[in-house]
């Protein structure tokens, strides 16, 4: 495996550091209009979107510089490249490439500007990791989809304008291959007949909702791809998720986080960070960390290659929602008292952050796939193991 970075590769990445120096002042010098112009700037640089093609807005650009701009946006700890997660994660990437051309030129200019927020709605009470088995209905209806049913755990719902989500239009009550029937569509949240229920976590964050459809009509122009297709499109752009790239940057954030906590925490009025077992425990967080920057650099390998992405993904996965639980129990633990409190309650060290963290983590370990559901995919498809 070569490490090394190519000459234009390392001019890409001093070209991000001197834009950082130039446009990302320290947070205590940040103004009230310091996001709405950061978003311009980057979206100028076509950094939002990087590797979306550039005949639809994107940057063109390649993998690596991609991979150079998030790290360089993660050490900095930079504000997001855009903020309609869900959007440019892959709502944008599925209409990318099985969107009509009237689709792209509506949702794609408003994903890269951030003009709101996309949900996906897939999992369904009673259906849990089995996405197949998805009951909510869509019935044709002239040039209308009528849809009855309901989704839940939907993150984002809340604050979001539209839904990418998978509805049933045939195969109803089959076990047999029941991948197929199902049918993407492209929902406006406002619409009459939906309502929308938020979950409270408990930090008292309510990123998840449950969604109920009654009756709703979305019209057939609003269809992802060709009907009873939509698992296709789903697996496609989940891919887009599971190619961990900018997992390994954010955890490495994290754990600086955490170290300049244990620096700052003292104990009989010696710092934490001399302690150690707090130090061998961040060398074990750090450790954790590094084996998924490489694994990551394996999965980069093959995208280099054009080679697809399967089920080693989950590797990383799976690394992640371990460290994400240990992480903020951990930091938690060493505050005492303090760890239990929540923003805006008195005594909350860093606004109460890393309890909502410690309270708070199903979204990041639920989300993608449980925990069981990773190990299963790496028993069957990596180690061949027999199915459960």
């Amino acid at each position: 495996m070569d490490f090394e970075y190519t000459r234009e590769e390392e001019a890409f990445r001093q070209e991000v550091r001197d834009f950082l120096d130039e446009n990302l002042p320290p947070r205590e010098q940040r103004g009230s209009d310091f996001m709405e112009n950061w978003l311009a700037r980057v979206r100028e640089k076509r950094w939002v979107g990087f590797s979306w093609p550039r005949e639809v807005g994107g940057g063109g650009g390649d993998i690596m510089s991609q991979v150079i701009l998030k790290e360089e946006m993660a050490a900095r700890r930079a504000p997001p490249l855009g903020t309609c997660m869900m959007g440019l994660a892959w709502v944008g990437p599925g209409i990318i490439q099985y969107g009509t051309d009237e689709q792209k030129a509506r949702f794609i200019p408003d994903i890269l500007d951030s003009k709101y927020h996309w949900c996906t709605g897939y999992s369904e009470p009673n259906v849990g990791s089995d996405l197949a088995a998805l009951q909510c209905k869509a019935l044709r209806d002239g040039d209308h989809y009528v849809i009855n049913g309901t989704k839940i755990w939907t993150t984002l719902a809340p604050i979001a304008s539209w839904i990418s989500m998978l509805v049933r239009t045939d195969n109803f009550g089959s076990e047999e291959a029941k991948h197929e029937g199902i049918t993407a569509l492209l929902v406006k949240l406002d619409a009459p007949g939906i309502e929308i229920r938020p979950i409270e976590n408990m930090a008292g964050q309510r990123a998840f909702a449950q969604i109920f459809f009654d009756n709703v009509r979305v019209p057939v122009a609003n269809r992802l791809g060709d009907e009873g297709k939509g698992w296709a499109v789903t697996i496609s752009s989940l891919a887009n998720e599971r190619s961990s790239i900018g997992e390994v940057t954010a955890m490495y954030s994290k754990l600086e986080s955490l170290k300049e906590l244990v620096r700052r925490t003292t104990r009989n009025g010696k710092p934490l960070s001399d302690k150690p077992s707090v130090r061998r425990e961040l060398a074990r967080f750090e450790a954790k960390i590094e084996a998924m920057r490489l694994n990551g650099l394996r999965y980069l390998t093959r995208q280099i290659r054009g080679q697809p992405l399967s089920s080693e993904t989950s590797v990383n996965k799976l690394h992640r929602a371990d460290l994400e639980v240990e992480m903020g129990d951990f930091a938690v633990s060493i505050l005492g008292q303090a760890g239990n409190q929540t923003r805006r309650q008195e005594g909350a060290v860093d606004n109460g952050s890393w309890a909502a963290d410690a309270l708070g983590w199903p979204s990041v370990v639920i989300g993608g796939g449980t925990p069981n559901i990773q190990k299963n995919i790496i028993a069957e498809r990596i180690l061949k193991l027999p199915k459960d």
